[in-house]
């Protein structure tokens, strides 16, 4: 007698290097993350498998931990699966985790909050080996500029003023938990916890608070940008190098 084949779903966390990445998420060209996961799980199942991830990040943008799953078939267990992929996955991409997770899990819609961070890294003289992961700027930030106007994006405010467009979501409303600054010698990380994040959110941010640190201007001056929801009033979008999603909670 033969059992039916039970249906798994299946929780991946991922770490890459997104320098060489056309992003996360399947495209027509390019080398995007999802696709070299996907085509590594039909090497090793057979199946033609549909990973989602937990955030679609854009080229250029590193992941310490994001998160992804998919249902498959496969009895393999998860450490050997593990295994397998690793051996196939290029160097730059790499699975952390697999475990087995209940069916209703959704990489994406079951996430309560993501955690990203951005480094600017304040020198005259650019570092040659961190130029992959860090916006190089030959100016130092104003500290305290930057750590008052943060804390006005804390709590539930419309974010229009720091969303590019193309994005499909509707409301631009969002929950900032934490917006936090660490300034380690010449390298300032700035960490971003939020219920969910616009098209660029981070990086429109940060390239404003760079921009208006040069200028001298005052925190009252960037919360009158958010408050204003007009993304031509604030400044550039920062560089995808510095750019980390660090962990996304469920």
């Amino acid at each position: 007698m033969t059992h039916p084949l039970t249906l798994r779903n299946l929780k991946l966390v991922i770490t890459y290097e997104g320098t060489d990445f056309s992003g996360w998420q399947s495209q027509k060209e390019g080398r995007t993350v999802q696709d070299s996961i996907e085509e590594a799980l039909e090497r090793i199942t057979g199946e033609r498998l549909r990973v989602i991830g937990a955030g679609r990040t854009d080229a250029g943008v590193h992941a310490l931990r994001q998160v992804a799953n998919f249902k498959t078939l496969s009895t393999i267990p998860t450490q050997n699966l593990k295994k397998a992929l690793n051996s196939l996955l290029p160097q730059d991409l790499k699975i952390l985790e697999i475990e087995e997770v209940p069916l209703e899990f959704h990489a994406r819609h079951s996430a309560k909050a993501k955690v990203y961070e951005y480094r600017v890294l304040s020198s005259e003289v650019p570092d040659v080996l961190r130029r992959r992961f860090v916006w190089q700027i030959p100016y130092r930030l104003r500290d305290e500029f930057l750590k008052a106007s943060l804390k006005y994006i804390v709590g539930e405010h419309d974010f229009s003023s720091f969303r590019s467009t193309g994005s499909g979501v509707k409301s631009p409303v969002r929950t900032m938990y934490e917006a936090d600054l660490r300034v380690e010698g010449e390298l300032y990380r700035f960490i971003f916890k939020a219920n969910g994040f616009l098209r660029h959110m981070v990086r429109n941010m940060v390239g404003t608070l760079v921009q208006m640190s040069l200028k001298d201007k005052t925190p009252e001056e960037f919360l009158y940008l958010l408050e204003k929801r007009d993304r031509t009033l604030a400044g550039p979008k920062a560089p995808p190098q510095g750019l980390y999603l660090v962990e996304v909670i469920y």
